[in-house]
């Protein structure tokens, strides 16, 4: 028996709030991390390293091939391990990079998670985040590697395996809470990060998470927006700038507890993603969500690049009662938005600039 502390993290689901996705295009997003599901991961000191399959989502046993046929539409190829196995060299490589000593001590890391799969609320980078902050625990390295770079480290981890995604999903879990982030050009290119502020999340009004129990895959939708956007096509870059430009007036907004012009700005947001991206790249079913909540007068966006959305009412019960019913008829599942607070600690703080 190896004695040492097991160490367990979670890492939250995460809701682009404002100005996604423009955190791949040198924006400015608004994000929040929240509680209604999240990912953790557990190391416990071990003689050997080992990687544990989750015993679920690494599922490799079958009841027949039309079993198989059937998890791999519903839940893809792969599961956690290796996303575990992605952070643990991106960590490793980075600590040798900048001289950042390891003790050669060796654990068993096993995950779970009750984030669902294609819903744009950042399952795997959950998974990466909980991972990272159990290595900087085990290690004793949490202040020597700075807050604003974590999140870089979770996306390289994410990008090894092909995931294709921007920093702000990895600040929100990283920082907790509520975040504005400016990712300016010059800051990264300077910095290779971003500028992170956290915000006061208790100015925010109730907020809605609405998703589908069966999600259409929200991987396909930066595909040829991107590409757009790097040969400059006009109306793909100044929509962009809008974009950003909306988390930029909404941290004013609400700071200045201005529900009104909050709702205009999440249903602009979402507006402007439409026109950029199609109605074919979006899918109807996500597209679907939006409208149901917009059919009672709420706002309504995605929480991310589709699979879920996030709706404000700002008549109050009333309006959150008619969404309900609206959801229950469309089959859709309605759950008030809870806030992580702050996860960052007090070494933590002592990296930040």
């Amino acid at each position: 028996m190896v004695e040492g502390e097991v160490i367990t993290h979670k890492a939250y689901a995460r809701i682009g709030l404002l100005g996604n996705p423009s955190d791949v295009y040198y924006g400015n997003t608004i994000s929040l991390s929240v509680s209604n599901f999240y990912a953790s991961v557990t190391l416990t000191p071990s003689n050997n390293l080992l990687i544990q399959p989750n015993p679920f989502h690494d599922f490799i046993h079958f009841n027949s091939l039309s079993h198989l046929v059937n998890r791999l539409n519903s839940e893809g190829y792969y599961g956690g391990v290796r996303l575990l196995m992605s952070i643990s060299k991106v960590f490793y490589d980075y600590c040798i990079l900048n001289n950042i000593n390891l003790h050669n001590n060796n654990f068993t890391l096993s995950y779970d998670t009750n984030i669902p799969r294609q819903t744009g609320l950042s399952g795997s980078s959950a998974i990466v985040c909980a991972a990272l902050n159990c290595f900087l625990d085990f290690y004793n390295v949490r202040d020597q590697i700075k807050v604003e770079v974590r999140p870089n480290l979770i996306l390289s981890a994410e990008n090894q395996l092909g995931i294709v995604a921007g920093l702000q999903d990895r600040v929100a879990q990283v920082y907790g809470g509520l975040v504005y982030m400016d990712f300016a050009k010059d800051n990264m290119d300077k910095m290779g990060h971003g500028i992170y502020t956290p915000m006061d999340f208790t100015l925010l009004p109730p907020l809605h998470l609405i998703y589908a129990q069966n999600p259409s895959d929200s991987g396909k939708v930066h595909s040829q927006v991107r590409q757009r956007w790097l040969d400059g096509e006009e109306f793909i870059v100044s929509s962009m700038t809008q974009v950003a430009n909306i988390a930029k007036q909404g941290k004013e907004v609400i700071e200045q507890k201005d529900y009104s012009k909050l709702a205009a700005l999440i249903n602009r947001n979402f507006d402007l993603r439409r026109s950029m991206f199609g109605d074919e790249a979006l899918g109807d079913l996500n597209i679907k969500m939006v409208e149901i909540a917009r059919k009672v007068g709420a706002a309504s966006k995605f929480t991310g690049s589709g699979g879920a959305v996030v709706a404000f009412c700002p008549e109050g019960e009333s309006q959150v009662k008619l969404l309900e019913d609206e959801c229950q008829k469309a089959g859709f599942v309605l759950q008030p938005v809870q806030i992580v607070p702050s996860r960052l600690n007090e070494n933590d703080f002592k990296t930040l600039q």
